[in-house]
């Protein structure tokens, strides 16, 4: 924000030392106190030379059709000028760039300095400038003047011979500072004001006004209504017979020091006090109005919002915060006006509007429609709820003495509920415990005093009470920062860090997730990241757990991210979508990350680490060397390599075990499995159901999801790896035939729990269904890997093991062995 020294200087007393060296002080002191700046000086820069002089005679310059020739008196001289203004007369107050002075060229920036010229055979000692001229932006100017020099007025107050740099403002000392967003206070000369008396230990003392009343305006009542989810509170005033002319030089120079292009008297003023205060105000002309009923609303659908030449903005309907009068939109609220009610030069009635609208709604619609103002950037960062009506009646007091208006007498409101003050507790020994400092209770106290914090303080015990602007001190820590930082920081003393040092390293949790990551691309998976915020449908179509609801946003950013993820292979199939319309073929991706599950009426949800993988297309392609084909990936190239992920992350791959499944809706009843260690649930892996790949124009996709929480919780210490055994195996093959509706996976953990000691691998290599079997019956085939590692195995001790696990198969399974 843009901070007029000359200005905030009214508000202190004794007041600042604004000497050129005292504002360079000053700055390095804020910096290191309160926020960074972005620059000091004055709007005029390095220009000099510049005075105000009185047009005395203006005559048509013989060679030119759109030149004069000007004699103009500086206060003591006459001097002649040749201009092409087209606005220049006799009498004005206009300005005189002398011979020799410098100003800011318009396209370089650069200095420029100005010399006697021969203009067309006639001399010019000089040069008679616009405001644009001598530093002022196109887009702060005053209107009446875009196209010719700067004339004043008899109101401004000014004589030939005035400094024109002063007299304009543009030499006033000028700070710029770079606000966080937590700092709201600052962003008002009232806020500067408090920030810098508490620096350097001065007193405050703000403009203060009565409202005066006049009856004989009391048929021009606005009544106003609202709802208190759209604005805390909501109050206008009413001001007739007001003469709505041009603003003092006073104020126009302030405004557009500060960036805001100077229009009229009550336009100026509204944006004057919100400089002032940082309370947003907005102005109607009351004879525009198409009702005197006022109301605060959400737009309704097809409402629109004029915008004078342009197309008119669409509102979003139960969204868009509005005022309106009936049908007609005055404004999207602490935004845009609609300039079809603004004020103008001919307005004789006027309604002052102050509100405190939803901070969080007016950002929505600020981003959406990507308007940014002065009033929506305080609204979002928080304003003063407890001056608002204050601000009200004291611009109205003043709009109704410069346009010499009368007020109506009423205040129309709705909300200003009484708000109790906030109080934070804090002690003395709290604060010299985190500042490192031994303060006494008087050196505290004072501090908080020229903070302008109201205090109650017993025995080092204080009560501090937070005022209404003040919307960033919230806890403890915020009132330990703000006496360490008037303190001094470079006051505190300096310490040595205590206690003892220890080597930082990862967690086993954080190892394991790291571990994860590795392994996966070790199996020839690719990491993908995908949003975490997702569509309801997407959120929920793979979850483990179904019973958990969806995490919704309160204000998502757009339709297609309203919801937290609930899995991860959502994600993936639309990186694999992605993948495939870019001609992709092959793909193999994994995500690990972290999804979120309801907890009831908990806000906060539940966050669980999750991992999940995807194949597309082959595993292996083709070889002229070998002669080997494409491999298609398939359901078992998905499962071997999660069952290789869960082995070489430490889980036991005895208790690992496949369960077919059709409970999940998204993924292939006939080729989806779910996964358990034990009894505990891990997740599923399968083929993506048919009519899903179909909708989303996907080939094959072979999947698998578990929550890696479990996995963490369960696995072991890292393989320790062993010299290879010196001693032979014995291989047996086995071949069973058992009802279709037995899985292999029941097979396979019957031959593993009844295997002997010295089983050390099974193997599933074939399923036969064909010729030759009786109906309701399929083979299954498996090589059984016999090793003692310790010494020879005997044959008789293998097929006494081998004959008492056919034998168990018999009994549970009623297998037949072949």
């Amino acid at each position: 924000m843009k901070t007029n020294l000359k200005w905030l200087n009214e508000y202190l007393q004794p007041g600042l030392d604004l000497s050129e060296q005292a504002v360079l002080d000053l700055a390095q002191q804020i910096e290191l106190t309160s926020v960074e700046l972005e620059s000091v000086g004055t709007a005029a820069a390095k220009q000099s030379g510049l005075v105000v002089v009185r047009v005395d005679s203006v005559v048509p310059h013989p060679d030119s059709d759109h030149m004069v020739i000007t004699q103009v008196f500086d206060g003591q001289e006459t001097i002649q000028v040749v201009t092409g203004a087209p606005n220049v007369a006799e009498g004005q107050l206009v300005i005189l760039a002398r011979v020799g002075a410098q100003i800011v060229d318009r396209e370089s920036g650069d200095l420029v300095t100005i010399k006697e010229a021969q203009l067309r055979g006639e001399t010019s000692y000089g040069m008679l400038v616009a405001l644009q001229e001598i530093g002022l932006a196109d887009a702060v100017a005053p209107q009446d003047f875009e196209e010719g020099i700067h004339v004043f007025t008899e109101e401004d107050g000014v004589k030939p011979g005035d400094d024109a740099l002063a007299v304009l403002g543009l030499n006033d000392p000028m700070i710029d500072t770079d606000l966080t967003p937590n700092r709201a206070d600052l962003l008002s000369m009232r806020g500067m004001a408090y920030e810098l008396a508490a620096m350097t230990d001065q007193k405050v003392m703000l403009p203060q006004t009565t409202v005066l009343s006049d009856q004989s305006e009391s048929n021009a009542v606005v009544t106003v209504a609202g709802n208190a989810d759209l604005a805390t509170g909501y109050a206008v005033r009413v001001l007739g017979q007001v003469k709505n002319d041009p603003s003092p030089l006073w104020l126009q120079s302030r405004l557009w020091n500060a960036g805001f292009k100077p229009e009229n008297k009550i336009t100026d003023l509204a944006n004057y006090w919100l400089l002032l205060t940082g309370q947003p105000l907005h102005v109607y002309d009351l004879d525009k109005l198409a009702t005197m009923q006022l109301e605060v609303r959400l737009a309704k659908e097809g409402e629109t919002l004029p915008q004078g030449e342009e197309e008119a903005m669409a509102l979003r309907a139960g969204q868009d915060i509005v005022v309106a009068a009936g049908d007609q939109i005055l404004s999207l609220a602490g935004i845009a006006t609609n300039p079809a009610v603004a004020v103008t030069a001919d307005t004789t009635k006027v309604v002052v509007e102050a509100g405190q609208f939803n901070p969080s709604l007016l950002r929505q619609s600020a981003r959406r429609h990507t308007l940014r103002s002065e009033s929506s950037f305080r609204f979002e960062r928080g304003i003063d709820l407890d001056q608002t009506l204050e601000v009200l009646d004291q611009v109205a007091a003043e709009m109704a003495m410069l346009t010499k208006g009368k007020i109506v007498v009423g205040l129309s409101k709705f909300g200003f509920a009484y708000r109790a003050p906030e109080t934070i507790a804090i002690s003395r020994d709290r604060i010299n415990q985190i500042l490192g400092t031994d303060l006494s209770v008087a050196t505290i106290s004072a501090i908080f005093t020229r903070l302008a914090l109201p205090i109650d303080e017993k025995e080092g015990q204080y009560l501090v009470t937070i005022p209404g602007r003040r919307t960033d001190l919230t806890i403890p820590a915020d009132l330990i920062e703000e006496v360490g930082r008037l303190y001094g920081y470079d006051n505190l003393p300096t310490a040595l860090v205590e206690g003892q040092s220890t080597p930082g390293d990862l967690t086993p949790r954080q190892k394991k997730i790291r571990a994860s990551r590795e392994i996966m691309e070790s199996l020839g998976f690719d990491q993908a990241i995908s949003y975490a915020l997702t569509t309801p449908e997407k959120a929920t179509a793979f979850n483990l757990d179904q019973g958990r609801g969806v995490v919704a946003l309160d204000y998502p950013m757009s339709s297609d991210r309203t919801t937290i993820r609930q899995n991860l292979l959502s994600g993936l199939l639309d990186d694999v979508a992605y993948n495939v319309a870019r001609s992709v073929k092959d793909i193999a991706l994994y995500e690990q990350g972290r999804i979120f599950l309801a907890q009831g009426e908990n806000v906060q949800p539940e966050e669980r680490e999750h991992l999940a993988g995807v194949l597309v297309g082959n595993v292996a392609e083709s070889s002229w060397q070998t002669g080997e084909k494409d491999e298609v990936a398939d359901f078992y190239d998905i499962k071997g390599r999660l069952e290789a992920y869960l082995q070489t992350i430490g889980l036991d791959s005895s208790a690992v075990r496949f369960e077919q499944s059709a409970q999940h809706e998204a993924m292939h009843p006939g080729q989806t499995a779910d996964v358990y260690l034990g009894s505990t649930y891990l997740g599923f892996v399968g083929q993506i159901h048919p009519a899903v790949l179909a909708n989303a124009k996907l080939p094959a996709v072979f999947a698998f999801e578990i929550d890696l929480e479990v996995v963490i919780d369960h696995s072991q210490a890292p393989v320790a790896y062993q010299p290879v055994s010196k001693y032979p195996q014995i291989s047996r093959d086995l071949a069973v035939l058992v009802d279709d509706s037995i899985d292999q996976q029941q097979v396979f953990d019957v031959i593993k729990a009844n295997g002997g000691d010295y089983l050390q691998n099974v193997t599933f290599f074939d399923l036969y269904t064909g010729q030759g079997l009786p109906a309701g019956k399929k083979s299954l085939a498996y090589q059984l890997t016999y090793q003692d590692k310790t010494d020879t195995l005997v044959e008789s001790v293998v097929t006494d093991a081998f004959e008492k696990m056919t034998a168990t198969l018999t009994a549970e399974l009623s297998a037949e062995i072949r």
